[in-house]
């Protein structure tokens, strides 16, 4: 298993909405997630940032990502919640959410 942490802009106006989306997240990209091998998935706010915590357990990172990107549902999800986010300066090419370094772990 492998813990990830990525951090995302979000505007102050932006968060009601997003609060009510996730409120309600549709099936299909729970299942998405699931099937792609991510647990104990969380995303928290704070002061115009979101923070998402996430627990890998697949093989192939990188092939589990293509797989939940090409999922149709899934797009249509992000085409609906990336308008109410903001990409940090910081993150890497071809990235929405920015990889955050862990620092500190125990168990």
């Amino acid at each position: 298993m492998t813990r990830y942490a990525q951090v995302l802009g979000m505007p102050p106006a932006s968060l009601d909405e997003y609060r009510r989306l996730h409120a309600l997240v549709w099936p299909e990209v729970l299942k998405t997630i699931q099937e792609c091998h991510i647990r104990n998935y969380s995303i928290f706010h704070h002061d115009g940032l979101l923070f998402a915590y996430f627990e890998y357990h697949g093989d192939d990172f990188a092939a589990d990502m293509a797989k939940m990107a090409a999922d149709p549902k899934t797009q249509e999800w992000w085409s609906i919640c990336e308008p109410l986010q903001r990409q940090l300066s910081t993150a890497k090419p071809g990235q929405w959410w920015s990889d955050a370094e862990e620092v500190f772990h125990t168990e």
